[in-house]
């Protein structure tokens, strides 16, 4: 564990903390140790054979309370061993809680009817810290511990470092097979309007289906893009090119038609990256990402190193590993569909540590802030416009004072130019304050 130790040394401490203030602190229970040390951090039993995997080694609610934070293993206390700080409170076994998606390893029987660990379920949410990155609070008092023993540590900006507008394209569009045409035609017998529009978009072309919004959200976000730089908004579009034998796969969608041509061609002139949306099915059985990936590389003509999975199942920490065998290089799976916030902990990216082997790994895992549907799902949190408006923009202020990367997920079909959604309008409002980020 040594590697992984010291990646959550210089994860908590940051990009530009050097190799001596890294010697400065240590993570020992060895009292000849400590005067190689500034600070030690006291390990708990977390790590230790036979407790590590074991249901035992959980966090018990509540949680003890160290300097305002919570603290899940250890104790809230320090002490002075001649030149060296002692802190107790084990900053390092629960940073690595929270990153590593221990909970979901140990708990394997906690999963939803997706085959997803419920975000209701999970310690961040039972502790009242879903919306608080706890990890980049540790990072902040474990600077002003070092700072207090004389170290000379620097503190990040308060600024959002990146901003992802992200869009999964599930459904590109709603009549322009036969069958949502008939079914839009038979429902406008009673709303003439839904049989127009079936009517419109049938016969007339992409550009008159109410799901097809996204020339209108990519222009949203090059306006972001305009207004804070490109270095620090990056606008993505994650396309799903596989399953369809379950249900939440439909329709399946035939990519050689001139409308999914059309989204390639939009999606290049706007300067749009694009990523792979796995399937639900590849969430159930991870060897079909295989050929979705190289599927979406054939069609779009673009090497493919980015992923998000269909309904947010990432089900089993280990099915990570399948992504880094077929060269994703970044996921933007890691949130909870049924309530927004920080599932890792932290609102920066992180290398997925594999929870099973203990061990870092070359995958980044993108902290996803907000997904439209977990905001207004009856299912999920059931907010209004004006709660969820509210709640992003709390989330989106504590990304910008952590120093932390802001990863938005807005779905082409949730911002249908209809008054029975709030989205359309509520993107807008969060496009308008980011623009003063």
């Amino acid at each position: 564990m040594t590697d992984t130790i010291q990646y959550i040394f210089r994860f908590l401490l940051g990009e530009e903390a050097t190799t001596d203030l890294l010697a400065q602190v240590g993570y020992t229970s060895d009292p000849n140790e400590f005067y190689r040390y500034k600070l030690v951090i006291l390990p708990s039993a977390f790590f230790e054979e036979g407790t590590y995997g074991a249901l035992n080694s959980l966090p018990q609610v509540p949680l003890q309370i160290w300097e305002e934070a919570p603290i899940l293993f250890g104790n809230p206390t320090t002490e002075q061993v001649d030149n060296t700080r002692i802190l107790h409170a084990d900053l390092i076994a629960s940073t690595y809680f929270l990153i590593s998606r221990y909970e979901e390893m140990v708990r394997r029987k906690e999963r939803d009817v997706h085959g997803r660990f419920p975000g209701t379920a999970s310690l961040p949410y039972r502790a009242g810290f879903i919306d608080s990155p706890l990890v980049d609070e540790y990072s902040k008092l474990l600077r002003i511990q070092l700072r207090e023993v004389g170290c000379e540590v620097t503190e990040p900006p308060k600024q959002i470092q990146t901003v992802y507008l992200t869009h999964d394209v599930d459904k590109l569009s709603h009549f322009r097979n036969f069958r949502g045409f008939m079914g839009g035609v038979l429902r406008g017998m009673r709303r003439p309007k839904e049989g127009n529009k079936a009517i419109r978009s049938y016969f007339g072309g992409l550009k008159f289906d109410p799901w097809y919004t996204l020339p209108w959200l990519f222009k949203l976000d090059n306006s972001v893009r305009t207004a804070i730089g490109p270095e620090r908004c990056k606008p993505i579009a994650f396309i799903k090119v596989g399953g369809g034998k379950k249900k939440e796969d439909k329709p399946f969608v035939t990519h050689h038609i001139q409308d999914f041509q059309a989204l390639i061609k939009l999606c290049k002139k706007k300067n749009i990256v694009f990523g792979l949306h796995s399937s639900y099915q590849a969430g159930i059985n991870p060897s079909l990402i295989a050929d979705e990936k190289k599927h979406l590389e054939r069609v779009s003509k673009k090497t493919i190193t980015f992923n998000r999975h269909h309904y947010l199942d990432s089900r089993e920490p280990e099915d990570m590993q399948v992504l880094i065998d077929m060269g994703i290089t970044d996921d933007f799976t890691m949130g909870y569909a049924d309530v927004s916030g920080f599932r890792l902990g932290t609102c920066r990216p992180v290398k997925w540590i594999n929870p099973v082997t203990g061990k870092v790994t070359s995958l980044t895992l993108h902290p996803l802030t907000v997904m439209d549907v977990s905001l207004s799902d009856k299912s999920y949190m059931f907010l209004n416009a004006h709660e969820a408006y509210e709640y992003c923009i709390r989330l989106i202020d504590m990304v910008e004072s952590w120093n932390g990367e802001l990863v938005l997920l807005w779905h082409n079909t949730s911002v249908e130019d209809t008054p029975q959604s709030y989205h359309r309008k509520l993107y807008q409002d969060i496009i308008k304050y980011l623009k003063t980020k």
